[in-house]
């Protein structure tokens, strides 16, 4: 990976633009707000605000990761404190509008990697990426009964599609602590590593690298399914994978593939 245009700042997050070998856009995003990464409003304004910078120019692969002995040790409980139901409401649908749908959105593949303590707002960030990776020592938790709430950034629901309305159910409600390991046999970690940042850096620029736009219809499809089902889905798959056909990666794919055999095209993510 080379940098090409790396951003580094003091404030809790930190959006880094760099370019792999063979030229491709990436963008790695990571939360270093000691001492736990705690999710206060100065926090939640510097990833929604790097979300839009991404949303307004999306690289062709994204990793969001932390720095520190924890991922996040979660929200810190005093954003909550004297809030009416309708200031609560207004703080979720803020934290969808400005993080999760955003994040969601990017039209290109999205991973999350995990080397610590992963707790309620990181891990429903994390539930809203493309792929989670996770160090064996990780682990993960959705603990808001103990201060008598609910997951409300997408968690409870994105841990049911990945896992099942029952295991969803399990952790939420005993607000357990569960491992990497557990985790992956659910479904809901992708891969385990014991280098996590190495290998999710590794994956970073494997699929910057890969056809962004095949990639992005992938996204289209699974987010119709997850709205509307198997039908829904088969009924928009014809128009967004047809569009491929215009691409030049595909065009070009297509090309190196009858002229030279399989695996040796290149994509530019047009």
């Amino acid at each position: 990976m080379s940098s090409s245009d790396p951003r580094a700042e003091s404030g809790p997050t930190r959006l880094e633009r760099a370019a792999t070998a063979g030229g491709a856009r990436i963008a790695v995003l990571t939360i270093e707000y000691p001492p736990l990464n705690l999710f206060d409003k100065a926090l939640m304004e510097a990833v929604a605000a790097d979300i839009e910078q991404l949303s307004t120019e999306p690289p062709r692969a994204l990793l969001v990761r932390a720095e520190g002995t924890v991922v996040s040790g979660g929200v810190d409980v005093r954003i909550f404190d004297g809030r009416t139901p309708d200031e609560g409401a207004e703080l979720w649908r803020n934290l969808f509008t400005r993080i999760i749908g955003p994040l969601e959105a990017l039209p290109c593949p999205v991973i999350f990697a995990a080397h610590a303590l992963t707790l309620t707002a990181a891990f429903e960030i994390a539930l809203a990426c493309d792929i989670v990776l996770a160090a064996p020592e990780a682990r993960f938790g959705l603990v808001e009964t103990v201060v008598g709430l609910t997951p409300s950034m997408g968690g409870p629901q994105r841990l049911a599609e990945r896992a099942g309305s029952g295991r969803a159910r399990e952790l939420v409600m005993t607000a357990d602590l569960y491992s990497a390991a557990t985790l992956a046999d659910w479904g809901v970690v992708n891969a385990v590593h014991e280098d996590v940042d190495t290998a999710a850096r590794a994956l970073l620029e494997r699929l910057a690298n890969g056809p962004t736009r095949a990639h992005g219809a992938t996204k289209e499809i699974i987010a119709a399914w997850r709205s509307g089902g198997v039908a829904h889905a088969d009924s928009i798959t014809p128009q967004v994978s047809g569009a491929l056909f215009a691409s030049g990666d595909m065009t070009g794919a297509v090309r190196s593939f009858l002229e030279r055999g399989p695996g040796k095209a290149t994509y530019t993510g047009e």
